[in-house]
């Protein structure tokens, strides 16, 4: 295949003529005689063209929100996505309540009549302008943060190039950069709440159109999460509560030890020692290079993964102004390719998320060719164990980028993973309180953000940074404007990536190949199913997350220093 990112362009589709399309394919499946399935892989191609074009049209507006014509397509992929999935929920609709329900469900799984029961019930006509709305508003999010322009240390960064200071071993410039960073969160402390008002107002409207009491339901049917509900995430936030907290306390009390201070605020957090963090040690194609002879070694189908990625140009790393903020993994269904975009701003954060994009990637690719677009990929709880999972399986080969750090890193990331716990589900719980209660204003919610902060991160200290210490932390989070829901999904799967990382240590090759199966199998189950496919518990059972803590504790009890 000699197709490069360059070359992919798919037409916006006519609507008029994917209505016949459509039209065609529900009068096939209302004969008695039909084959549902024959009818499906019909469909099916016609979903992935559809989304080749919209994660084009995405990823295209990422790569630079401030050209004219980026933003031009990118609008118009909000106002008719809406009737996209109009269209498809009216596929899934006659499937669901035909004759034929007990059939598919035996040829192609219990996991798609789930997904589509879920997606029926977070959609209905009425809403179709609300979620335009929706998505424009998301988008205005997206690049009022990309088009920051922060002055710091006689240069000009936007939020991602800025966060490279977070690392300094120079604490004066990591808490001048952090006050730089927040003070354009305070400039634009309007927009930023206006803008949300009006999103917590459509989704909260579009909820009660749909029956639901307020969003947290509607929310947790567009997440797909069919097998397991709020009770079980209540549940699981207390165990992180009672058993991860304390030792996040702990290593907090060490951080203070070894940097010499006597309290650690918000601008320490980041930094393990005064020496610093551990830093690649080459530029972006180093990177590359030294991740081609990584994924070689790990395993022959990772390294003939990741040829195609750079052969095909699937990867876009660097920071430049006006690039949208944070790193993700998209795919192109039509030519059953992936593509990762992150931010590299020379600290260890490039590999971490370069390695967990990698990680959706492969999965991704892996998966390409299941029976269903459903099925490429998983709910995003399941997603983020492919993600994660990587993260830690190529913890042997992090000498690579680090030389002599290599294992300093590992334990940092160790380090850092156990600390992601708390503050994942703070942001859960916040954006429960958040739709459970509407009505609540600007400094509400600044309010219930130092609520779940305290309650989550009681180590926590924002020291003379305003905005902070009002509460505005959430503001960064992108998920939050842009994905109501999506970011428990991430400890989640960490609890079941951790797992991973464990057994690698007793059989690291046996392990490697339970993942790649695991990224074989795609979204064709739910999360727990996909889990026990692995021998790895969820997080839901009682017990899990105190013998992660002990593993985690005597690891780092046992590594050298």
């Amino acid at each position: 295949m000699s197709l490069r990112y360059a070359d992919m362009v798919v037409d916006e589709p006519d609507l008029e003529e994917l209505g016949k399309r459509y039209s065609a394919l529900l009068n096939q499946l209302s004969a008695s005689d039909c084959e549902p399935e024959a009818i499906i892989a019909t469909w099916d191609g016609l979903r992935r063209q559809t989304a080749t074009w919209q994660n084009l049209t995405e990823l295209k507006f990422n790569q630079d929100t401030t050209n004219p014509d980026s933003i031009s397509r990118q609008q118009k992929c909000d106002e008719i996505a809406p009737q996209l999935t109009e269209l498809d929920i009216s596929i899934k609709s006659a499937l669901l309540d035909g004759p034929h329900r007990d059939r598919l469900e035996k040829t192609i799984g219990k996991q798609a009549i789930s997904l589509w029961t879920s997606q029926r019930m977070a959609f209905a006509a009425e809403i179709k302008e609300d979620l335009v709305t929706e998505s424009k508003l998301v988008s205005d999010y997206n690049a009022l943060l990309s088009a920051a322009e922060l002055s710091f240390d006689g240069q000009t960064f936007n939020h991602e190039g800025i966060d490279q200071f977070r690392f300094h071993t120079d604490r004066i410039k990591r808490h001048q950069s952090m006050t730089v960073k927040w003070r354009w969160f305070d400039d634009h402390s309007e927009q930023l709440d206006e803008l949300f008002d009006r999103l917590v107002s459509v989704r909260d409207s579009m909820a009660t159109r749909l029956g639901f009491d307020n969003y947290v339901g509607m929310g947790y049917q567009r997440m797909c999460r069919v097998d397991y509900d709020a009770g079980d995430v209540d549940f699981y936030r207390n165990e992180v509560l009672q058993s991860v907290v304390p030792f996040c306390v702990e290593q907090m009390r060490q951080r203070k030890q070894t940097l010499g201070i006597e309290k650690t605020m918000i601008w320490d957090e980041s930094v393990h020692g005064p020496g610093g963090n551990p830093r690649p040690n080459g530029d972006q194609n180093w990177m590359v290079d030294r991740a081609r002879e990584m994924f070689d070694a790990m395993s022959p189908s990772l390294g003939r993964f990741f040829r195609l990625m750079i052969d095909h140009d699937l990867m876009d790393l660097d920071n430049r102004p006006g690039k949208g903020g944070g790193g993700f993994c998209t795919d192109f269904p039509q030519y059953g390719l992936p593509f990762i975009f992150a931010n590299f701003n020379g600290t260890a954060d490039d590999v971490r998320v370069f390695t967990h994009e990698m990680g959706h990637a492969f999965q991704g690719y892996c998966s390409r060719q299941q029976i269903l677009y459903d099925y490429v990929w998983p709910t995003y709880e399941s997603c983020e164990i492919h993600s994660m999972g990587l993260e830690f399986l190529t913890f042997p080969h992090m000498h690579r980028f680090f030389g002599s750090g290599g294992d300093r890193f590992c334990r940092e990331h160790l380090v850092d993973s156990m600390m992601f716990f708390p503050y994942g589900v703070a942001v859960d719980h916040f954006q429960h309180l958040v739709y459970q209660t509407p009505s609540a204003s600007p400094a509400d919610r600044m309010s219930m953000w130092k609520e779940v902060e305290s309650k989550y991160l009681p180590w926590r200290d924002s020291g003379d940074i305003p905005y902070l210490d009002k509460g505005g932390r959430w503001q960064l989070q992108r998920h939050i404007y842009m994905y109501p829901f999506y970011y428990i999904d991430y400890t989640l799967a960490l609890a079941c990536a951790l797992q991973l990382w464990h057994l690698s240590q007793q059989d690291y090759d046996q392990t490697l190949e339970t993942y790649e199966d695991l990224c074989l199998r795609g979204g064709e189950a739910s999360f727990r199913e996909l889990a026990a496919s692995a021998n790895l518990k969820t997080p839901f059972e009682e017990g899990l997350l105190p013998m992660i803590v002990q593993t985690a504790t005597q690891f780092l009890a046992t590594s050298g220093k």
